[in-house]
């Protein structure tokens, strides 16, 4: 049996919602979008929640609200996707990498305290694999009044918030919880993922979880990032549905990033069965492959639950103690030869050509490098049997002891 990696949930319930939305006659950004971001809202427990057409449109439209610009820096973990960079640098600033704990793979704050400098106007942590970062340890240290006076002010935003902003990508953990508390609430600004790997789907799509602590109106600013999203027109369609309501004014020069109501159409069934269905299954599969696999002295297994945490079982990122990156890459040849799908998340910024230079060697980050070399990502999704969880467990550990000698 072949097993694939990550093929997307999509049942008959969201195939009838689709189609409901095709015969509507509402296909772009309608009814059923501004129904999602209000549901989303109420599950993760935010103030408000726009919907968008990806996570990274979502985090670069908030670091231009916020004023990110050339000459600024903004701290993220080396160990991620380079979209997290990317918005960055598309913004004309800096990212600012810093390496990431060997236990939970996530930033290190120690190494984000050491990065701060007058010039550090925001900090993109990554909820790796889904679970959550120690988002309590990270505010006390934006808010402490040795960081505080190292932070200026350029834009009316950043002056308002009078520090670092916290802008989480949490492409991975919708549903992961910290302390008590969905992911969404936690930073001052949440971005999540809905492409087709990401365990809620819209096929492609995002959202951006506004969070912010007064004097800021959430509800004005998710009015004017809507606009930002609509090349800067203060009305969307549906609002110029209504009777003589035709007239718009457009506020900036915006962007084109909205979601429509067939994306959210599948978002909208996700989420209706995200917590009973979706997460209770992967968590399920998390527990299968741990339960197998802690029995082997090579297995370092991934931390998806703490006495403050719990992740969305997202990303099973097993390590392989002791070998080389080249063991690592003969490990997952053989596995895929025993018909398994597996991946490996994530190779280290300073690896890709895009941010290979002198400024980031790779010896700069042992913890990523190391953990990279050893990682292998197992396959986790919606309608995995326990009789594939099985082949891909007798896969690992055979492809493991072939590869080390055992």
């Amino acid at each position: 049996m072949l097993i694939p990696f990550s093929p997307p949930y999509i049942d008959q319930r969201m195939i009838d919602e689709v189609v409901d939305t095709l015969r509507s006659g509402w296909i772009t950004t309608g009814p059923k979008t501004k129904k999602f971001e209000r549901e989303l809202a109420d599950y993760c427990g935010n103030q408000a929640t726009l919907a968008v057409n990806s996570n990274t449109f979502g985090m670069e439209i908030v670091l231009r609200w916020f004023g990110i610009r050339e000459g600024d820096e903004v701290i993220i973990p080396v160990y991620t996707y380079c979209a997290t960079a990317n918005v960055i640098v598309h913004c004309g600033a800096t990212p600012v990498m810093v390496d990431v704990c060997p236990t939970d793979l996530n930033i290190s704050i120690e190494n984000i305290r050491k990065a701060i400098t007058s010039r550090t106007k925001a900090i993109i942590p990554v909820d790796l694999g889904g679970l959550p970062i120690d988002y309590d340890e990270l505010f006390s240290l934006v808010q402490s009044k040795e960081v505080r006076t190292l932070f200026s002010s350029i834009t009316k935003e950043q002056e308002l918030l009078g520090r670092i902003l916290i802008l989480s990508d949490s492409a991975h953990s919708i549903g992961a919880e910290y302390k008590g508390r969905k992911t969404g609430s936690l930073a001052d600004i949440s971005v999540f993922s809905f492409h087709a790997v990401k365990n809620l789907t819209t096929a492609e799509g995002g959202a951006i979880a506004l969070n912010l602590p007064l004097p800021f109106d959430n509800e004005k600013v998710y009015q004017y990032l809507c606009a930002l999203t609509l090349h800067g027109q203060d009305k969307d369609a549906l609002a110029k549905t209504k009777k003589g309501a035709w007239r718009y004014d457009v506020i900036t020069s915006g962007y084109k990033g909205n979601m429509t109501d067939i994306m959210a159409s599948l978002g909208l069934i996700g989420l209706e069965h995200y917590e009973d269905e979706v997460l209770k299954i992967r968590k399920h599969i998390f527990d299968q492959y741990s339960a197998a696999l802690i029995k082997y002295a090579w297995a370092e297994l991934p931390v998806y639950e703490t006495p403050d945490k719990k992740s969305s079982y997202h990303l099973y990122c097993l390590r392989i103690k002791g070998i080389s990156e080249k063991q690592r890459d003969d490990i997952i040849q053989r596995i895929f030869d025993r018909d398994v799908s597996v991946n490996v998340h994530y190779q280290p910024l300073p690896l890709l050509t895009a941010f290979k230079d002198e400024k980031h060697p790779i010896e700069d980050y042992p913890v990523a490098y190391d953990s990279y070399c050893r990682e292998i990502t197992l396959p986790v999704w919606y309608g995995l049997t326990d009789e594939m969880i099985d082949q891909v467990i007798d896969a690992v550990v055979q492809s493991v002891e072939e590869v080390i000698g055992f």
